[in-house]
């Protein structure tokens, strides 16, 4: 017999996986014809645009293009300094079992390093090696049983849970265009280098709308007509309305912002200036955190109850940390001494994470990349600082699943003769998941058994691991009689090798 029961629909949040990868993206470029040939390759740059993703059954997909930025030393009567600019597309393609259609990927990737190599004077191969961090996600309409038709005789076992249960998701695009006005003495050539980074990110929820603000900062470093290197920078605000119903500041919010494509061009106006233009989708999953309950066993006095269960590794605690790691160090650089510095880029990369109780170990690399000037031109230096940092919060548990984004806040740099002093703040924003396997059950129903006895008692010694709920199951009795009979207070408490009197109750069947 199928026993009637009521459900509750629960969309439940899991981390299905969570991935770190290696991509390439790889080309050849030849050289335009109205620039000179290229003697030496100085430095290179690059910014990353995601244009397409899917995940579909068994298959994870991702499309994009790195921007790159090269600068050489040109073979020509003045031993100039040149750029290129070029786009390598790439994608990436993974096969893995646990994708569904319908799940969500957060990705994060970086270019990691430009490799160029010289083919001939007018040709080089250009490699983007680009290191990726993912979380792939899913949020799923589980029906939990709430309440099982009065029944005096099948014994329940509940247990209570948190868990994030996913009210919406929803994204929206934004385009912003925006023009930098150079000052008039440094009369634009070409653009060397630029850096793209999306800061001052918040939201704020009214009527079923989510504000979304943010800005895209674009930093440049350019030629002049008279050969000077200069730099420039704009802050472009981005800002997003997300329709959501249901939602309030009370919820959690989970913002994904991804560059679909950027156009940073020298205006054809004649005006001194840069174009910049930049397709940015905004992705929010609003969450809110609920208690259920779940009746983790079950079984019947008088008859045999089957059901059927499957397991759900489900998010029951998100949080969310950010500190602020300072880096003051002085580095000696002979190589600079007595030269001009055009740009020094400070880039943080984690090289392992270590997850233990209440703590986060980070062996970290600040690496710094230093353009200076030379006799014969500009040199590229490449300097790798290793430190360590420790996150310590009680939020934290050895199994959780992390997520960290490093972003340099601050950056004062004090350059005197050979020596670089350092101070900068490196913002840790660390997202924390804790999953735990849920058992959820399905299909109860229950089978008659015949028996001759209607009572009798067994004696019982606790063994190790034992609880009542076991012990009253395995003998067909009740943990409220089983209590009574030997004057248990605590029904959560008992000793190994306690005797323990089960009175066991059977139905009798007659003919």
């Amino acid at each position: 017999m199928v026993l009637e029961t009521a459900k509750n629909k629960i969309c439940m949040h899991q981390i299905i996986e969570k991935m770190q990868d290696e991509i390439e993206a790889e080309g050849d470029m030849i050289v335009n014809d109205v620039k000179p040939d290229i003697l030496n390759i100085i430095s290179a740059n690059g910014t990353v645009c995601i244009y397409k993703k899917e995940v579909t059954d068994g298959k994870i997909r991702i499309d994009g293009s790195v921007n790159t930025y090269i600068i050489y030393l040109a073979n020509d009567e003045n031993g100039s300094n040149r750029s290129l600019n070029t786009t390598l597309d790439f994608t990436y393609v993974i096969d893995n079992d646990n994708c569904k259609a319908g799940m969500t990927l957060n990705e994060n990737i970086q270019v990691r390093k430009i490799e160029c190599k010289i083919l001939n004077e007018r040709k080089i191969n250009i490699k983007a090696l680009l290191s990726m961090d993912a979380i792939l996600c899913s949020d799923e309409d589980i029906d939990v049983i709430s309440n099982i038709q009065e029944n005096e005789d099948i014994q329940i076992l509940n247990t209570k849970k948190q868990i994030n249960s996913l009210i919406g998701k929803a994204f929206t695009n934004v385009y912003v265009k925006e023009t930098l006005k150079l000052k008039e003495e440094n009369s634009l050539a070409e653009i060397m280098r630029v850096n793209t980074n999306i800061i001052n990110k918040s939201i704020k929820v009214s009527y079923n709308k989510i504000l979304v603000k943010s800005d895209l900062e674009v930093s440049l470093m350019y030629l002049t007509e008279d050969n000077r290197i200069c730099k420039d920078s704009i802050l472009i605000p981005v800002m997003g309305f997300v329709d959501m119903e249901n939602v309030s500041e009370e919820n959690k919010f989970d913002v994904d912002y991804t560059i679909k494509n950027i156009i940073i061009k020298p205006n054809s106006n004649g005006e001194n200036s840069v174009y910049i233009e930049a397709g940015i989708e905004i992705t929010c999953l609003a969450y809110e955190k609920k208690e259920i309950t779940l009746i983790e066993d079950m079984y019947s006095i008088f008859s045999d109850v089957n059901f059927s269960s499957k397991k759900i590794d489900s998010v029951v605690e998100e949080g969310n940390l950010n500190e602020i790691c300072n880096i003051n160090k002085e580095i000696n650089v002979p190589e600079i001494e007595g030269n001009t510095i055009y740009n020094i880029e400070l880039i943080p990369q984690i090289n392992n994470c270590t997850v233990r109780e209440e703590k986060i170990i980070y062996e970290m690399g600040l690496n710094l990349e230093i353009l200076f000037g030379q006799s014969n031109g500009l040199e590229s230096k490449n300097i790798v600082i290793p430190f360590n940092y420790e996150i310590n919060s009680n939020l934290i548990n050895q199994n959780d699943n992390i997520n960290t984004i490093l972003n340099i806040e601050d950056k004062d740099l004090n350059i005197s003769g050979s020596n670089i002093g350092i101070n900068t703040n490196i913002e840790f924003a660390v997202k924390i998941f804790r999953n735990e396997e849920l058992n959820i059950i399905n299909d109860i129903s229950v089978e008659d058994v015949r028996n001759k006895n209607i009572y009798s008692m067994v004696i019982y010694f606790v063994k190790k691991g034992d609880t009542l709920w076991e012990i009253a199951k395995k003998f067909k009795s009740t943990i409220e009689d089983i209590a009574r009979v030997n004057n248990i207070e605590d029904i959560n408490k008992i000793d190994v090798g306690q005797q323990l009197y089960i009175p066991k109750f059977i139905k009798r069947n007659i003919a």
